[in-house]
């Protein structure tokens, strides 16, 4: 069983950063993508970023491009968000998923193929 725990949530200033983490328990973790979901107060969930599994490689919503940057580690099966230039519409849950590939490496950017999910870290942006 795939289990994801978040961590690195916070409260932070407009313009402030921080790094998440996703440490999956699942030893092959090299074959899953990841993805990272921002869940806004009423508001439904959306990806803001994926990394392939296998070398495979990045997407990202246009609110988070040139701002955010998704990365794996596979030896330590963490995969990390960096979060820059954060803005108060950054506020909400950040949620990991992961999506066991078979042949694929690509990831995608919608919730459905997604069966693994964590239970959130709380990013606040606020001054």
């Amino acid at each position: 069983q795939v289990q994801l725990v978040e961590s690195g949530g916070g409260l932070v200033h407009p313009g402030g950063s921080l790094r998440l983490a996703c440490a999956a328990s699942e030893f092959s973790f090299d074959f899953y993508a990841f993805a990272w979901f921002h869940q806004a107060p009423g508001k439904e969930r959306e990806a803001v970023t994926c990394i392939g599994s296998r070398g495979g490689e990045a997407l990202y919503s246009d609110a988070v491009k040139d701002r955010f940057i998704i990365t794996r580690d596979n030896n330590r099966k963490i995969v990390y968000l960096q979060m820059n230039s954060l803005k108060p519409g950054d506020t909400g849950v950040y949620f990991c998923a992961a999506d066991r590939q078979f042949l694929s490496t690509s990831c995608s950017m919608t919730p459905a193929p997604y069966f693994h999910w964590g239970q959130g870290t709380q990013v606040t942006v606020s001054s």
